[in-house]
């Protein structure tokens, strides 16, 4: 989308926040529920109702907030998926049609090859993608929220590789953040990630699960299990028969 390009993620960070608050607060309203912002993963959080980015001393208090701007947030407050006032997470992040149309081009998405025209595509989802960077076939770029994907130029991300913005912790508390890939990296087959930055010069190996391991991955680094121990038939004791 528009409003998302030539941002930085911590542009982009802070705008996605602005909404899902604004969301959560008319939600909250209509369901009358008390919902929760939170910088950590837990901790009771901030009311989302004081953050009323349409009041002044709304802006006052969401600016506070939003410096520095973080990583992630977390939601909570939601509701039990059982309890008759209980708002569905999905909601609060973006209205149905456009959860519906990032379904729909996720689909698609896994049909296109690893060409230009598929980088074309995922731009416009809203994934923010550097110069010659390459996405194999299968890979799955987040549709909770593409734009707070972040990959630099001259990156590869192998076949069936998972970017992951969101993470759904369970009784209407989730997480969003920022997946930031720096240039010149290889990202193997089949690789999964959470938020995380990765900065230039990495490789993970094929097979490699990142988050919530790391949060970071520092510059140069090459990320992966050691090969696994081959046993063979030779390495059998031999009994006496």
């Amino acid at each position: 989308m528009k409003k998302y390009r030539q941002k930085s993620p911590e542009q982009v960070m802070r705008i996605v926040t602005t909404e899902i608050i604004e969301r959560a607060i008319k939600l909250g309203r209509k369901k009358r529920r008390t919902i929760y912002i939170s910088k950590t993963s837990g901790g009771k959080g901030v009311d989302v109702t004081t953050l009323n980015p349409k009041t002044a001393i709304g802006q006052e208090n969401l600016l506070k907030f939003l410096t520095p701007v973080k990583r992630h947030y977390t939601i909570h407050g939601l509701g039990k998926p059982e309890e008759k006032d209980a708002i569905n997470w999905r909601v609060v992040n973006v209205p149905g049609w456009r959860r519906a149309l990032l379904f729909f081009q996720l689909m698609v998405s896994f049909m296109l090859k690893g060409t230009p025209g598929k980088i074309r595509f995922f731009r416009r989802m809203g994934v923010h993608i550097g110069a010659n960077t390459e996405i194999m076939q299968g890979v799955w770029l987040d549709h909770f929220r593409p734009e707070l994907i972040f990959i630099g130029n001259d990156t590869l991300i192998g076949a069936f590789s998972r970017l992951t913005v969101h993470a759904y912790e369970g009784n209407g508390r989730f997480r969003y953040g920022l997946v930031e890939i720096g240039d010149n990296c290889t990202i193997g087959a089949g690789t999964g990630m959470g938020m995380i930055k990765i900065e230039d010069n990495v490789r993970t190996l094929p097979g490699t699960t990142l988050s919530p391991y790391l949060p970071k991955v520092p510059a140069g680094a090459v990320v992966g299990w050691n090969p696994p121990h081959v046993h063979h038939a030779a390495d059998e004791p031999q009994t006496a028969e």
